[in-house]
C-alpha cells in the first residue's frame, strides 16, 4: 500500500489541490460568516482584535432597520388608531379600586392621619368608589389623547435602537433566522466554487510551477467565493431566463417564508405593547406623556372628589388641597406601569403587529424586500469578502509549505 501511494504521489498531491481548494473555499466562507457576527463584544485591546461586524455597528445597523420599517411596513398614528380606549378603560377596572383607596389612604395619612383615622369606614368608602367609579374616564381620555398625539409621546426609532444596542445577540438572531437559508447556502457554496477554482489551479500548477500559485489561488477562491455566494443571494432581483432555466436571487425567491419569520421576531421580540408602552414613559418624551397624565387626572380629580371634596378640604385645608392634587397625580404616574398591565393583552391583539407586518412585507416589491436583508453585508460587503481573500491566501501559504514543503 505504501509502495502504491510512493508511486502514484504525485498523482495524490495534484488531486490535493481541487480539494483543499474545495475545503479553502468552505471554510474561508464559514469563518467570515462567523466573524461577521461573533463575538458580539469586543474582544482584544484596541486597535488589535475583533468584533462581529454586526454587533459593532449595532447602532447603525439598528437604525437603517427601523428607518426601513417606518417607512416601509408601520404607520405608528395607524397602529393607535386601532386601540380603543373604552376597551382599555375596561381591561384595567380590576386595578382601580386597589388605586383609588391606595390614592386615597397615602394622601390622607400624608396630610391629617389622626383625622383620617377618625373618618368613618363608610365615608371613605364613598370617596374611594367615587374615584375608583371617574377614573375610567380620565384613561379614556389619556388614550385618545395618546392616539391623536402618538408621534409626540412615542419615539420609536429611541425604543428600537436601545433594544438592539443593548441586546446585540437580537440582532444578529433577526437576520440569522431570516436569512438561514442564504447563509447555508453561503457555506456551500463555498465547496463547489472552491472545487472548481481547485481544478484550474490544478491545471494552471502542472505546467507553471511558481511558488506564488498556490498563494494567489487561495486569495482568488477565498475573494471569488464569497463574492460569488453574495451575488446568487441578492441578484439578479427581477427573474432572468438563460438556458431556459429561471434565476432570480435566492433570498428573494423565498420572500413569502422570510417575510413570516421577519414578522413573528418583530411583533414578539421587539414591538410587544409592554416594551412601547416602557418607552412612552420611560424614553425621551416621557416628559411630554407626564404632561399628559397630568392633565387629564387633575381634570378626573376635581370631578372625582365631587360631594367629597368639602370632607377633604375641611381635613386637610383648602391651601393644602392643590398640593394632595400633586401627590394624588404623581402616584397615579407611578402606578400606570403596573395599572396598564392588565391591557397590554388586548392592545397587541388590535394592533396585529405580525399580521401587518407579514402582509407588507409580502406584498414589497423584490428591489425593496432585498433591503431588509442587504443592509448587513452591504455596510460591509468589502470587508467580508476581503477577510476571505486573506483567509484563502493564508491556506494557499499553508498548502505551499505542508503539503509541496514549500518547494
Amino acid at each position: 500500500m505504501l509502495d502504491f501511494f510512493e508511486q502514484y504521489k504525485e498523482i495524490f498531491l495534484y488531486l490535493s489541490i481541487p480539494l483543499t481548494s474545495a475545503i479553502v473555499g468552505w471554510g474561508t466562507n464559514v469563518l467570515a460568516l462567523k466573524m461577521t457576527f461573533y463575538p458580539i463584544e469586543f474582544i482584544g485591546i484596541k486597535p488589535f482584535g475583533w468584533q462581529g461586524i454586526i454587533p459593532s455597528k449595532a447602532k447603525k445597523m439598528s437604525g437603517i432597520s427601523v428607518d426601513l420599517w417606518t417607512t416601509k411596513l408601520i404607520d405608528v398614528q395607524e397602529l393607535f388608531s386601532q386601540i380603543d380606549p373604552e376597551i382599555i378603560a375596561e381591561e384595567m377596572r380590576p386595578e382601580f379600586d386597589k388605586l383609588a383607596k391606595e390614592i386615597m389612604d397615602e394622601i390622607m395619612v400624608d396630610q391629617s392621619p389622626e383625622v383620617w383615622k377618625r373618618i368613618p369606614e363608610s365615608a371613605k368608602k364613598v370617596v374611594y368608589a367615587r374615584i375608583s367609579r371617574d377614573m375610567p374616564h380620565a384613561v379614556k381620555g389619556i388614550m385618545q389623547d395618546v392616539k391623536e398625539n402618538i408621534e409626540d409621546v412615542f419615539d420609536i426609532k429611541d425604543m428600537v435602537v436601545k433594544r438592539l444596542t443593548q441586546d446585540k445577540q437580537l440582532m444578529n438572531d433577526i437576520f440569522l433566522n431570516c436569512g438561514k437559508d442564504e447563509f447555508k447556502f453561503i457555506e456551500l457554496s463555498g465547496l463547489y466554487f472552491g472545487f472548481t477554482f481547485g481544478l484550474i489551479q490544478m491545471a494552471v500548477w502542472y505546467f507553471f510551477h511558481q511558488w506564488w500559485l498556490l498563494p494567489l489561488f487561495g486569495l482568488i477562491v477565498g475573494f471569488a467565493t464569497n463574492w460569488l455566494a453574495l451575488k446568487l443571494i441578492f441578484e439578479p432581483i427581477h427573474p432572468k431566463k438563460f438556458l431556459g432555466m429561471k434565476f432570480q436571487g435566492l433570498f428573494i425567491t423565498r420572500q413569502n417564508e422570510v417575510s413570516a419569520e421577519y414578522a413573528q421576531m418583530l411583533a414578539n421580540e421587539i414591538f410587544t405593547f409592554d416594551r412601547i408602552f416602557a418607552a412612552i414613559i420611560s424614553g425621551p418624551t416621557k416628559e411630554r406623556f407626564v404632561t399628559m397624565i397630568a392633565g387629564h387626572a387633575n381634570k378626573a380629580i376635581d370631578d372625582g372628589v365631587g360631594i367629597s371634596k368639602p370632607l377633604i378640604t375641611i381635613v386637610s385645608g383648602k391651601r393644602n388641597y392643590e398640593k394632595m392634587k400633586n401627590i394624588i397625580v404623581d402616584k397615579t404616574i407611578r402606578n400606570m406601569p403596573t395599572s396598564v398591565r392588565p391591557a397590554f393583552g388586548y392592545a397587541e391583539k388590535a394592533m396585529g403587529l405580525e399580521k401587518i407586518f407579514r402582509t407588507k412585507m409580502q406584498a414589497l416589491s423584490p428591489g425593496e424586500f432585498v433591503d431588509f436583508l442587504r443592509p448587513v453585508f452591504q455596510e460591509d460587503e468589502l470587508k467580508l469578502i476581503l477577510i476571505g481573500a486573506f483567509l484563502g491566501m493564508a491556506a494557499g501559504f499553508g498548502q505551499l509549505f505542508f503539503v509541496f514543503g514549500g518547494l
